[in-house]
């Protein structure tokens, strides 16, 4: 009888350890999937994940190799660059269309910022992302489905680095870092495009801080000039 219960019991254990290495995998491929479906959707660019993984029990994980194109019109070269970012959900929310994410933290992403008098290729992707989300109800589902909305408690995006121009002469300068907090808690959640429309505004002005500052400093009167012209980008 012993015998048959420890049987029992390791066959249970091993079945646990099983499913949860399954799970492992396919939430990372479903989290996978739906980026690279669903971003090019709403920033009309370029966007692939290279691979996710997150964990069923604890909704700890790690998205790695998310790149974004540019928009049509601009460089062949990459917007962003996010290389790794770590993710804390709340795990029984994953069950449920209220996905709660404790924390999104994005470490050393880089960006590459291009003009043309007075636009920019990060004013497109916004613009882009914005006309997506003008364009339909986010709030309403999908014709059969629910919609699936997030509450992200926390933000942070960190020794981040913004290229301004392209080729050889391109200046890297640092980025301001940015925190933000309770991101459609209030609302009882936002959908994906809402999101991503809130970081993205965030972003944009992290990078064009941190060209106003670099082109303040250059001193003397084109300095001066480079820093009013790229405020005036930004206010455009």
């Amino acid at each position: 009888m012993k015998k048959i219960l420890l049987i029992v019991s390791a066959s249970v254990v091993a079945l646990v350890a099983i499913g949860a290495v399954v799970m492992w995998f396919f939430l990372g491929s479903i989290v996978t999937a739906g980026v690279n479906s669903f971003g090019p959707k709403i920033t009309q660019t370029k966007v692939v994940l290279a691979g996710a993984k997150i964990s069923p029990f604890t909704g700890s994980g790690t998205l790695t190799g998310l790149e974004i194109g540019n928009p049509t019109g601009w460089s062949d070269a990459n917007l962003a660059s996010l290389g790794r970012i770590h993710l804390d959900v709340a795990p029984l929310s994953l069950l449920g269309d209220h996905i709660v994410i404790n924390e999104i933290s994005i470490e050393a992403p880089e960006f590459n910022y291009e003009t043309k008098l007075v636009n920019s290729n990060v004013a497109a992707l916004l613009k882009n992302i914005e006309q997506f989300t003008g364009g339909k109800d986010p709030a309403k589902p999908e014709a059969g489905g629910k919609s699936v909305k997030f509450a992200v408690k926390k933000f942070r995006l960190q020794n981040g680095w913004v290229r301004v121009g392209v080729g050889p002469a391109a200046l890297k300068l640092p980025m301001p870092p940015i925190e933000l907090t309770n991101l459609g808690t209030a609302e009882g959640g936002i959908t994906p495009d809402q999101l991503v429309v809130a970081v993205m505004r965030s972003v944009t002005t992290s990078i064009v801080s941190a060209t106003t500052q670099a082109a303040g400093k250059i001193g003397g009167t084109a300095g001066a000039a480079a820093a009013e012209a790229l405020k005036g980008l930004f206010k455009k």
